[in-house]
């Protein structure tokens, strides 16, 4: 017997297997062995790899999809807020009971935290999530959810076996949508060690820096001034803003020299400019297949976005964040600064890299919002906003799946139903294109596998 012929650990039949590879093919069943794809095709071809040991799960025509990556989610924050989210607290429309703590203490409420974000996150088909900024810049911080120690404790998590899901990490070297210098962030790369990765499952990947805050609190740094004048600023130290911006390039080049991956907080079409222009002249200068990014995004001129296409530089966004929040934005630069905003749909066009994530707990982790947000944009209210920035079901799909792959520089092993690849899947009780965008959220995960072995059946 062959390699090839050997049975199957795991067989689905029946279905609609989105494979999300290179020409979005549409398969019917695939086999499982030993943690990876084994085959994908026809029921036919899947058929001779079913032996006595094999199980099998008939979809009857529900849909398989990658495992769901979300790109930006803070773990051990979702694990202390949830089922509260900080948008709903910022609508009035809900927010921690009474009974929910709001700081976490010690190694054993962390470890609880990110456990229960594991166990959420497996009941909704999400199989990878990026930690984005953890580290001594927060040792300090108040919710006790982003310190350094977080970085340990899913290294030890991960290597227990405990995780359900595949983390990656960016370190922090300043505080969390707050102050950062060039000189602390330089003494951090020198001095801050974090934990050794664990292959498969957890991995310190990069930095984080926050460049600016967000537009409707006036605190993103834009080209358009505010209704009262002011320009905001950069996060960044400095007596003026050249100095902050010369600081926050001086960041930027020091981090990609240490060989890390960077990715940076930027909302306000200044800031995304000077970001996307300091990551393409530190690639220049050292061409590595670096992955950078920027996080968020609000305001990309087409300039900044073509900058991010021709330097391989991704973008890392939140569909549900325009839909909500769209009012406050106009409200606070004007009608006119809608053109630039939240361009998913422009970003796609001009070439570059998009990721769809939750940034929970600030929105729902749950990721079939997060793709219905961007194919209708619609909000709760029933208002479109963003209309001519609507994305289609597949190319949400592989913002939630092959693209996130590429930022965790995986996507030659994971983020896509081919052969080799780990089998990362997600069942749907459905099928993604026989249901309306709007009631996309409403399609149940049924199962929820990681290397081959189920971590969630409803």
């Amino acid at each position: 017997m062959t390699e090839e012929s050997r049975p199957a650990d795991l067989v689905f039949t029946g279905g609609r297997v989105h494979t999300v590879n290179a020409r979005d093919r549409i398969a019917e069943a695939v086999a499982v062995r030993d943690g990876k794809i084994a085959r994908v095709g026809t029921d036919g071809e899947i058929t001779p790899l079913v032996g006595k040991g094999t199980r099998i799960v008939r979809l009857r025509g529900r849909s398989l999809v990658p495992g769901i990556n979300d790109s930006h989610l803070h773990g051990v924050w979702l694990g202390l807020m949830w089922p509260g989210l900080l948008m709903d607290q910022l609508a009035g429309t809900g927010g921690h009971t009474h009974d929910t703590p709001t700081r976490l203490e010690g190694a054993e409420q962390r470890r609880r935290a990110i456990l229960r974000t594991a166990d959420l996150l497996a009941s909704f088909g999400v199989t990878s999530y990026t930690e984005p900024g953890l580290g001594p810049g927060e040792d300090d911080g108040a919710s006790g959810c982003f310190g350094s120690a977080a970085l340990r404790d899913y290294a030890d998590l991960a290597a227990e076996g405990l995780l359900k899901a595949r983390v990656t990490a960016l370190m922090l070297f300043g505080e969390l949508d707050g102050r950062s210098s060039a000189a602390e962030f330089a003494e951090g790369l020198r001095d801050f060690k974090p934990p050794a990765d664990v292959p498969g499952r957890f991995r310190v990947a990069g930095v984080k820096i926050f460049a600016d805050g967000i537009p409707p609190m006036k605190t993103a740094w834009t080209d358009r001034p505010y209704g009262d004048g002011t320009y905001g600023s950069l996060l960044i130290e400095g007596e003026s803003d050249g100095e902050r911006e010369a600081a926050l390039r001086a960041m930027i080049d020091a981090a990609h020299a240490a060989g890390h991956q960077i990715g940076v907080h930027a909302t306000g079409d200044r800031t995304t400019r000077v970001v996307a222009e300091a990551f393409s002249t530190a690639l220049a200068r050292e061409g590595r297949d670096a992955r950078h990014y920027i996080i968020h995004g609000d305001l990309l001129s087409p300039q900044t976005l073509t900058v991010l296409a021709s330097g391989g530089i991704g973008l890392n966004t939140q569909a549900g964040i325009p839909v909500a929040t769209e009012p406050m934005l106009a409200a606070a630069l004007g009608e006119e600064a809608l053109r630039d905003a939240w361009p998913t749909r422009d970003a796609l066009d001009a070439g570059v890299r998009l990721c769809l994530s939750s940034d929970a707990p600030v929105l729902t982790p749950d990721w079939r919002a997060g793709l219905a947000a961007a194919v209708t944009r619609r909000g709760l209210d029933g208002a479109v906003r963003g209309q001519a920035q609507r994305l289609a079901v597949t190319e949400a799909l592989r913002a939630y799946t092959i693209t996130p792959a590429w930022q965790d520089g995986a996507d030659d092993w994971k983020g896509s139903i081919e052969p080799g690849k780990v089998a990362d899947l997600c069942v749907l009780d459905g099928d993604l294109h026989d249901v309306e965008p709007e009631a996309l959220p409403s399609l149940p995960v049924a199962m929820t596998v990681l290397d081959g072995e189920p971590v969630y059946e409803s």
